[in-house]
């Protein structure tokens, strides 16, 4: 547990404010949250983690990809060590948005060699991103490029999180395309997979999905899937942010399919949940607030309601922060509270998406963090959150 207790003179800065003006802020001591899970949880709660970027590398930001592999690997023995499963490779590793297949087979080959080492959970996307929308001519290439990424994350031990695909969603024309895909897909599989459905105000090229713009309807499209693969699918994360899509879609799930919550907005009360079922949890806010998830899930499964609300609730503004429209730019907060938390010693991002936010909204992440007690060194945050600001040509 953190018991570190900072000098007054450290913990204030001036911070930013809409109005153009600096506000002097002080930060308060974080709640020390423990190190290590301190029981099992009785949800499943897995934590989508991010990738650090190697910054010495000589890489165009832009056009290269540099990960610094010691880090990375240590970041996912911190959410293993708080009793989190790792989602490997998926969005959160800004899988699509910097990072292509190569350094997410890499990253997963590493990931589940470390994992299996450390007897940590871990599940790796499995999607078509090698071949780019507007190459795939038919429903016929998407298979076949899920089958080539299947088959090498099966080879190197890991198992599937069926990740949405863009190309699909540019050729499919009917919900049957949607269901000849999964379909075939889902009968190859050693073992039931999660599957991803990730909305368009995550990833735009994913508008559509299952068939249909009308949420309603995609919703019985992949319901339908899911049941009738059901020995297949071990669960389903839904990212739409509207919690009652997500509790709808989860009382009509086949006996024995979970679902994971990817509701960045609203998982507090979703993993709760109520007298007719919960959600567990697949999330790339966990990443940002793993020691406040797991020290929650742990009074949860303790049976302490009280204190599962107490501990996440302040954390929810947050990740609202966080994930504010233009949602797929969410990424620069979760690697903004690494580095504020130190994980990695910089707030360099591949494809330079450390650039990705404002100045002010990168602020109003460091109140957040501060509010929710998740800055677990509040003078190294504070010098951190100055260099940043330093940067961007501002004396706090």
């Amino acid at each position: 547990m953190n018991r570190h207790v900072s000098p007054p003179s450290a913990l204030s800065l001036r911070l930013p404010r809409a109005d153009r003006t600096l506000e002097p802020f002080r930060l308060s001591q974080p709640k020390g949250f423990p190190d290590k899970a301190t029981g099992a949880f009785s949800r499943v709660a897995y934590a989508a983690a991010h990738v650090v970027a190697d910054p010495l590398a000589d890489v165009d930001p832009w056009l290269g990809i540099a990960v610094d592999w010691e880090r990375t690997l240590a970041f996912r023995e911190h959410l293993w060590d708080l009793g989190l499963g790792v989602a490997e490779a998926m969005d959160t590793a800004q899988r699509g948005m910097g990072v292509d297949w190569p350094t997410s087979l890499e990253l997963i080959k590493r990931s589940v060699a470390a994992g299996k080492a450390r007897g940590g959970v871990i599940a790796s996307g499995a999607g078509t991103d090698h071949l780019a929308p507007e190459e795939a001519r038919s429903i016929d290439d998407v298979i076949r490029a899920y089958e080539h990424q299947i088959e090498a994350i099966e080879a190197a031990g890991g198992r599937i999180i069926l990740m949405a695909s863009r190309a699909l969603a540019r050729v499919a024309r009917s919900p049957d395309d949607y269901a000849k895909v999964y379909g075939r897909i889902l009968s190859q599989l050693r073992e039931p997979t999660i599957i991803h459905w990730l909305g368009d105000m995550f990833d735009p090229q994913l508008a559509g999905y299952w068939g249909s713009a009308d949420l309603d309807r995609a919703m019985d499209t992949a319901v339908a899937i899911i049941n009738d693969n059901a020995a297949k699918v071990d669960g389903v994360k839904v990212s739409l942010l509207d919690k009652d899509k997500e509790i709808a879609m989860r009382r009509r799930l086949a006996k024995g399919v979970r679902m994971y919550t990817g509701d960045d907005f609203n998982y507090a009360e979703l993993i709760a949940g109520d007298a007719q079922g919960h959600s567990h949890a697949l999330l790339g806010i966990f990443d940002a607030i793993a020691p406040a998830a797991s020290a929650a899930l742990a009074a949860l499964a303790a049976g302490d309601r009280a204190a599962f609300d107490a501990i996440l609730a302040p954390t929810v503004p947050l990740s609202r922060q966080i994930f504010r429209a233009p949602t797929r730019f969410y990424k620069t907060g979760v690697v903004f509270m690494a580095y504020l938390n130190g994980h990695q010693d910089h707030f360099v991002m591949i494809g330079g998406q450390e650039s990705a936010r404002s100045t002010l909204h990168l602020a109003d992440i460091f109140r957040l963090a501060d509010a929710a007690g998740l800055l677990r060194d509040p003078a190294l945050a504070a010098a951190r959150m100055r260099a940043v600001l330093a940067a961007r040509g501002i004396e706090a």
